[in-house]
């Protein structure tokens, strides 16, 4: 009886440390990859400010090619909404509207996730000239881990894991674009 206590007390204890660390682990996450693409850098613009090419490149949307889709207002501009529901967890179910566009420059995204957890995100992807015929493409998010969610990054680092994302998408698009 007394190894059974000796176990709850230490498995109470360590649960207790972890929500004691997490309120000094980070809640707030920033994750900014880059690629460089040989293409001039109009071209990749013109490519990526709509919404519904991120289905093309995007690590998320290969994730569930069945998944139910919608889609209103104009793409690659402000006001549109690209929304998706999936019956995989790993996708969940959001929106993702564009906020502002800088033409040739930037586009502004807010992200929000109904399902599996709730939340909101901003993004934006950029294209900056390197030269006549290259283009490095920023793709970031940010977000905020609320506690006791954040405590996740204690063991397994979520930025190396959107991180990854982000960078499988920029390959892809690298690939799709260099064609």
């Amino acid at each position: 009886m007394k190894f059974i206590k000796f176990i709850l007390l230490g498995l109470l204890s360590f649960v207790a440390v972890i929500l004691v660390a997490g309120l000094f682990v980070n809640k707030n996450i920033s994750i900014t990859k880059t690629v460089e693409i040989s293409r001039p850098k109009d071209s990749v613009f013109n490519y990526v400010q709509y919404l519904k090419n991120q289905d093309n490149y995007s690590k998320w949307a290969s994730m569930d090619t069945a998944m139910e889709r919608k889609f209103s207002g104009t793409d690659a501009t402000p006001g549109f909404l690209s929304e998706w529901k999936s019956k995989k967890a790993e996708v969940g179910e959001g929106a993702q509207e564009i906020k502002a566009i800088k033409q040739g420059e930037r586009i502004d995204y807010e992200i929000r996730f109904k399902e599996p957890q709730p939340s909101v995100a901003s993004s934006y992807m950029s294209t900056t000239a390197m030269g006549t015929n290259k283009t490095l493409v920023t793709w970031s998010i940010t977000f905020n881990m609320q506690y006791p969610f954040n405590v996740l990054n204690i063991f397994g680092n979520i930025e190396n894991t959107i991180g990854d994302d982000l960078n499988t998408g920029l390959t892809n698009l690298k690939k799709l674009l260099e064609k």
